[in-house]
């Protein structure tokens, strides 16, 4: 049976303040390390044969402490980065709604197609994410650990439980949450939240 462990980068201290982040590179904040920490000693004692991450500094540096725990080589896969979000990044939620709002509009009808100036759809991101998620699950890994992203792991999530786009916000991504991906009967996946529980 295979597992993957799917990690959402720890905190990045931005407080309340909801942006659209995407492929803007930021470090871990304090809490970010603390919480990369936490995983850790969680997951020291699981057997991991690979871990990957993307390219993007908080994912790199959540994956680098994990790793410590473990006598493997991190693998970086630019593939796993975040959604990019164009000439949204780093604007707040609501000034993107006050200074956009028929388009702000458009991707809360339409969030599996609609792609901001510059950046990119979940469906797009869906087409680079989904098939490397495959090709993990098919190597010679029976457990891996993948240190990603909200948007990217969400598009996993839905892709494992064979779920549409659509419902890629059914899924709670809080930093440092740790999901389990165990494959069971004919394929399927199971889900279980380990963190938070």
């Amino acid at each position: 049976m295979k597992k993957v462990y799917l990690v959402r980068h720890g905190d990045i201290g931005l407080g309340r303040n909801k942006r659209y982040i995407g492929v803007q590179d930021l470090s871990l904040s304090e809490e970010g390390r603390e919480q990369a920490f936490s995983l850790k000693e969680r997951l020291r004692e699981v057997p991991l044969d690979r871990i990957y991450c993307s390219a993007l500094s908080r994912s790199r540096e959540t994956a680098a402490i994990i790793t410590e725990a473990h006598s493997l080589s991190l693998t970086v896969l630019p593939e796993l980065h975040e959604i990019g979000m164009g000439e949204w990044e780093g604007q707040l939620f609501s000034e993107i709604q006050e200074r956009f709002p028929a388009e702000y509009r458009l991707r809360g009808e339409d969030i599996v197609h609609h792609r901001p100036p510059g950046g990119e759809s979940f469906l797009q991101c869906s087409r680079r994410v989904i098939p490397l998620f495959e090709s993990i699950v098919r190597s010679d890994a029976q457990t891996s650990l993948i240190v990603g992203h909200a948007g990217v792991n969400r598009v996993i999530l839905c892709h494992a439980l064979g779920l549409p786009l659509q419902e890629l916000f059914s899924f709670k991504q809080s930093y440092g949450c740790l999901i389990l991906l165990n494959q069971a009967h004919r394929g399927q996946w199971e889900v279980k939240y380990i963190i938070p529980e």
